[in-house]
């Protein structure tokens, strides 16, 4: 009785256990279907972030620009004199 050759059923199992490897690398590795999928929230949060403090810029350039000597809108001033400055007229009421 023969035994039968090594060579193919050596051969079978490191091209089984290299299409593993390449399985799990192509979900689990550095550039994989999990780090893809973590990137893409990540990036989802980073535009929400952006697009907050893209209206917040936006809010800012405004009352700048409503307060510089081109255009000064008095409202706002007097607005910006009371809050920062806690002044008040002698004609209004305080309720707390």
């Amino acid at each position: 009785m023969s035994r039968p050759p090594l060579a193919p059923v050596v051969y079978s199992s490191a091209m089984v256990l290299l299409a593993v490897y390449f399985m799990f690398a192509a979900v689990q590795g550095d550039y994989g279907l999990f780090r893809r999928a973590e990137v893409e929230a990540e990036e989802r949060a980073l535009q929400e972030q952006l697009a907050t403090l893209e209206a917040e810029v936006a809010k800012m350039e405004n009352l700048t620009h409503r307060l510089s000597d081109d255009y000064l809108d008095l409202d706002l001033l007097d607005e910006r004199a009371r809050d920062v400055l806690g002044y008040i007229r002698s004609d209004e009421l305080i309720i707390r």
